[in-house]
């Protein structure tokens, strides 16, 4: 315990800018339970393998993550969950305490109140009002530790649901083995979203069962070692009133031995130190990035947005360095993450981590080349070593030129370069019609607008990688192909729009249109007023496409005031937080508020973030405006509140925006910090009146990843009118650099 307590003391006195209070205490893990926001409150570490929380026990597209605010009795608490995605799937080996209940196949729930439930980074804790029984949860990397507060009890029971699943997920084989009367052992095999999933598990409590119960297939079996399709284990003892019985399950992807070595992660039985510690590897994280506002709402919002960031992707190699390959089979690789949703994080939520989790940078795309490795492609979306195929592009490619174009190391920058021109080449996803037709046609494969448009920047990532490296053929190979998304641009209607293979465009068009299945549409989960803004290598030529930027801003202006408005038959449930025509709800929009820039319009932009984040987002459990996406949703918000934005996510650029807070500070690795300080900011100033980097005299509307990382002070003054010399020349817009 003193240990810990010391270990707090070195962080507050070190990475502490602003106060002493603890950055934990203003996190929030209930913002996004509710709505569209798919997250889920227990407890977890920073990409850590375990992710322990509530079940409500209910199928629908709001329980992705296994748990709304909105429901009322839990099932179970399970060890792997998803944040914020669209699609449900993990929540394995779940577990639920009780009393007084005879073992049973069937489904066994309790009611609970959010009066009397918390929770705060590395831990969670309910009353199941229905055994009044006290449930707390916390982790380490690998192992949950729960403690349950029980009644005095004949009768008391820890139930394992293997067969628990919810949505696409199904399980297919479950094992539970005893070992001896306080440890036991088992395995989870499912399918549904990820085609192959085998989550390990070990088992030890701090007290002896009395008895143990298997219910296979609705079959009680008497043995103590037993595989079926949908097996339930009963551990049965008695307890007095108010004892405290704890367990701690270990994870592994790998095998029993793994599973069983996670148990050391949590060598003995002080549930408090280990909670306290979750805490402080949280503290300490948080501290990375500390803002100075007197607005308390908005530290919550931002210090909760901040720790999902954090929450994926998710180590997968085991204590011993084992995980479940691609095919199945065991491999090995110490630092192997899963839980890429790349079409979600490639714009805002890698490159925060580049700024904030430099060093975790390497082990994350190595994950990708060793999945390249073993498929012979980079993921797109992977979950635990599955691909999904699921989204558009193949955008592994953003998030490694990023890397290599920042200058981080400790991963083969050739092997990267291999791989991603594997990705660009290959022959599936309509990859081939792309480079036949320098276009997706609409009527050969759905999504096709999308589709082209991803891939043209995933290209000029491509290329930027291989002028990089010296080869001066791929490069102009991939910057040719980095234009493509013009052939699907109509300049009379001023969309983004299909074609099909015969040339023609697409008629009737509708720009309102929208259909939640792919192959009806050409574009993945919107429609044409927000994916025709996506080029954001070539927005100067976007900006002509359009007809100058006198007609660029007007359509800028339209999207947020016209008709919110869908047509189809299927509208997808994503599109959600619409301001007019924009859907901050969904990833496609992130960028277009700040495109502003590009024609000289800072303070449109700032108006823009500002109505977004303060309408939008929230400290409620509401508080999101759609999916989290496993960290995109609040990293937009993080750099709204800072006041700088990737646009192009791999050009090493941030467009520039008026902060919501008075000062915030980055610790980078280096030791140095960067500062970005408001002056002057009231409801009167509105506008930027100048700005200074490092004192001196800063004019342009973007700021480079190159000067962040020097570390020094970026101080911005307001004003109520415009100013009349800071951003006002071409050479200091966005983008003006870019090939």
């Amino acid at each position: 315990m003193k240990k810990s307590i010391l270990l707090l003391s070195t962080l507050l006195s070190t990475f502490t800018i602003f106060a002493q209070q603890r950055l934990v205490d203003l996190v929030n893990p209930f913002i996004g339970t509710d709505g569209h926001g798919h997250t889920y409150p227990g407890a977890t570490i920073p990409f850590a393998m375990v992710q322990l929380s509530p079940d409500n026990g209910t199928n629908g597209w709001d329980w992705s993550s296994g748990y709304h605010y909105s429901d009322s009795v839990i099932q179970g608490f399970s060890h792997t969950h998803l944040s914020g995605t669209g699609v449900g799937d993990l929540c394995d080996i779940s577990v639920l305490p009780m009393v007084n209940k005879t073992a049973t196949a069937e489904k066994i729930t309790s009611r609970f109140s959010h009066k009397q439930e918390s929770a705060k980074p590395g831990y969670y804790a309910v009353h199941l009002k229905d055994f009044d029984i006290w449930t707390e949860l916390t982790t380490t990397i690998r192992c949950g530790f729960h403690r349950y507060t029980f009644p005095a009890s004949k009768n008391a029971t820890i139930k394992f649901d293997l067969g628990f699943a919810i949505n696409y997920d199904k399980a297919i084989e479950c094992n539970f083995k005893k070992i001896n009367d306080t440890t036991f052992v088992g395995y989870r095999f499912s399918k549904g979203w990820a085609p192959y999933q085998k989550i390990y598990f070990a088992v030890r409590l701090n007290k002896p069962i009395k008895n143990l119960v298997l219910i296979a297939n609705k079959e009680k079996i008497d043995t103590t070692n037993y595989t079926a399709q949908d097996l339930k284990a009963f551990l049965e003892f008695e307890t007095t009133t108010g004892e405290k019985v704890l367990m701690k399950v270990g994870l592994s992807s790998a095998d029993y031995e793994g599973a069983l070595e996670s148990l050391n992660e949590i060598p003995d039985w002080n549930f408090d130190n280990v909670k306290l510690n979750a805490e402080n590897i949280w503290e300490r994280e948080l501290r990375k990035l500390q803002i100075r506002t007197e607005d308390i709402a908005l530290k919550q919002t931002f210090y909760t947005a901040l720790y999902h960031t954090y929450l994926a992707p998710n180590r997968f190699s085991d204590r011993y360095g084992n995980y479940k390959g691609a095919k199945g089979n065991i491999e090995h690789g110490k630092s192997i993450y899963t839980v890429q949703s790349l079409w979600d994080t490639f714009r805002a939520a890698n490159p925060l981590l580049t700024l904030t989790q430099t060093e975790l940078v390497p082990s994350i795309i190595n994950s990708y080349l060793t999945f390249y490795d073993q498929y012979g492609l980079l993921p797109v979306w992977e979950l635990q070593f599955n691909e999904t195929n699921c989204m558009t592009g193949y955008h592994a490619v953003p998030i490694i030129a990023d890397a290599i174009l920042k200058g981080i190391t400790g991963f083969d920058y050739n092997k990267a370069y291999e791989a991603m021109k594997a990705s660009a080449n290959q022959n599936i996803r309509a990859t081939d019609l792309y480079r036949k037709y320098g276009f997706v046609p609409a009527d050969l494969a759905g999504e096709s607008v999308t589709i082209t448009l991803e891939y043209s920047f995933d290209d000029w990532c491509i290329a930027q990688v291989a002028k990089r490296l010296g080869k001066a053929a791929d490069y102009r190979e991939f910057i040719r192909r980095s234009i493509n998304w013009r052939n699907v641009f109509d300049k009379k209607t001023g969309f983004a729009r299909p074609k099909n293979s015969n040339g023609h465009w697409v008629t009737p068009f509708d720009p309102y249109h929208t259909e939640h299945d792919g192959a009806k549409t050409a574009y993945t989960e919107g429609n044409a007023w927000q994916h025709s803004w996506f080029a954001p290598h070539d927005v100067y030529a976007l900006i002509n496409y359009m007809g100058g930027a006198k007609k660029f801003e007007a359509k800028l202006d339209a999207l947020f005031e016209a008709d919110s408005k869908l047509t189809g038959s299927h509208v997808p449930p994503d599109i959600s937080g619409m301001i007019g025509q924009y859907v901050h709800g969904n990833e496609p929009s992130h960028h277009i508020a700040y495109l502003y820039n590009y024609i000289g319009k800072p303070h449109k932009t700032a108006e823009k973030i500002k109505q977004i984040c303060t309408t939008l987002y929230s400290n409620k459990p509401d508080g999101l405006p759609g999916n989290e996406d496993c960290g995109q949703m609040s990293a937009w918000y993080v750099f709204g509140v800072l006041g700088f934005y990737p646009v192009n996510p791999a050009n090493g650029e941030y467009v520039l925006s008026i902060p919501l807070v008075q000062e915030s500070a980055l610790q980078l690795p280096s030791g140095n910090l960067f500062r970005v300080i408001v002056k002057e900011a009231n409801e009167k100033n509105k506008f930027i009146k100048n700005i200074t980097l490092n004192g001196e005299p800063y004019h342009k509307l973007y700021i480079k990843h190159s000067d962040i990382i020097k570390g020094g002070i970026l101080e911005i003054t307001l004003a109520a009118e415009p100013s009349k010399t800071y951003g006002i020349a071409m050479e200091d817009f966005p983008g003006r650099m870019i090939k």
